[in-house]
Order: C-alpha cells, then sequence, then structure tokens
C-alpha cells in the first residue's frame, strides 16, 4: 500500500486518467464503493481515486454505501478527498461501519439507475464482499444491475493476495452476475484497469 500513498499527492491526482477524457461516444461509468468497517483501510485511496475520475469527466458517477447509499458526484466537484472524507464521517454512520450490499445496490436500482442515465454504462461496485444483509435480496438486485448496465465489474481489494479465494457469502452470490472481477489494492491495478477501461469505451 506504501507505493499508491506515495502517488497520493495534494490535489487528489493519484494516476493519469487519460482514458476519461470526453469523448463524443464514449460510455457513463457509474461507480459504487463500500466505505463499511471492512473498508476502512482502503476508503481514503479510493476517494481519491474517485475525486479523480469525477473532475475528469462528466460522464463518472459516484456513490458510497455502507448500510445506505450516498451520492459523492456533486460533493467530489466541491471538495477535495480530504474534506470529503471528514465530510462523510461527520455526518453518516455507514463510515466504517456495516454493510448491507444488496439494500444499497436497491436503492441505487430504484432511485438512482435512471437519473443517473445508468442503463448502457460502465459500472464499478469496489467492495470486499463482506455483507450483513439478506442474500437474496443481494442476489436480486446485482441481478437487476448487471440487465441495466453495459458491463458490471466488480473490484475486490482482498483479490490481489495470493491466498485469496472467494469463500465469502456475498462474493459467491455476486460472481454469477458480473462480467469482470479484478483486484483493486494498488496502483499497478489502478493502471490495469485503465487499460482495460480504453477498450470498453
Amino acid at each position: 500500500m506504501g507505493s499508491i500513498r506515495r502517488n497520493i499527492t495534494s490535489g487528489g491526482e493519484l494516476i493519469r486518467l487519460d482514458w476519461l477524457e470526453n469523448k463524443k461516444k464514449s460510455r457513463g461509468i457509474v461507480v459504487l464503493c463500500d466505505v463499511s468497517g471492512s473498508m476502512e483501510k482502503y476508503s481514503r485511496i479510493f476517494l481519491h481515486f474517485l475525486y479523480s475520475m469525477v473532475q475528469k469527466s462528466e460522464r463518472v458517477e459516484t456513490f458510497v454505501f455502507g448500510t445506505r447509499l450516498t451520492r459523492l458526484t456533486s460533493l467530489l466537484h466541491r471538495k477535495n478527498p480530504d474534506q470529503v472524507i471528514q465530510y462523510l464521517s461527520s455526518i453518516t454512520v455507514d463510515w466504517s461501519g456495516g454493510t448491507r450490499i444488496g439494500d444499497s445496490i436497491k436503492d441505487f436500482n430504484y432511485c438512482w439507475a435512471r437519473r443517473v442515465r445508468c442503463q448502457g454504462s460502465i459500472v464499478m461496485i469496489i467492495s470486499d464482499g463482506w455483507d450483513r444483509g439478506n442474500l437474496d435480496l443481494l442476489e436480486k438486485e446485482i441481478h437487476r444491475l448487471s440487465r441495466t448496465s453495459h458491463r458490471l465489474i466488480w473490484l475486490n481489494p482482498l483479490a490481489g493476495s495470493r491466498d485469496y479465494q472467494p469463500v465469502v457469502k456475498g462474493i459467491q452470490t455476486i460472481m454469477p452476475h458480473v462480467d469482470d472481477f479484478y483486484p483493486l489494492a494498488n496502483l499497478n491495478n489502478l493502471e490495469s484497469l485503465a487499460k482495460i477501461f480504453v477498450s470498453l469505451q
């Protein structure tokens, strides 16, 4: 994690995100990022990543979730990542708390998908898959989201370790419905992700 921390500058630019340049026919991107307790040590890094994405393109929508969903896009346009972290931790019980992935995805599907034009967009979910909610609900809503999006990508900060196995029930529920499953724990992972997005745009 040291290499990625060294690449977080005061301006919040994590890596060059040339793949997010606004183009006439580029697809929209929607990011749902887990900020629950099990993701606490990664949350600051991912918020810097989301900040860079929002600053680079108008076609990026960002959300965070724990037990409920919060839209971050407009906030990331106005504040730097450290201010966003301070703000979120002061107003929400979700920060470093529990996780209800199914409920949060349901909230997105019913309240936000049309508003942010999710149809045909690339959707990324950043989470370790630890879910305390209803797994039947999770399967139903992840399936609905996969049908709505052009491509559904799951990014897991734990997946890069050599001994990682997708044994968590939340991950097992999600895996059949995602198009791609990638690790996201360091700068190399982010750079690889950028190349993948170039091919999908």
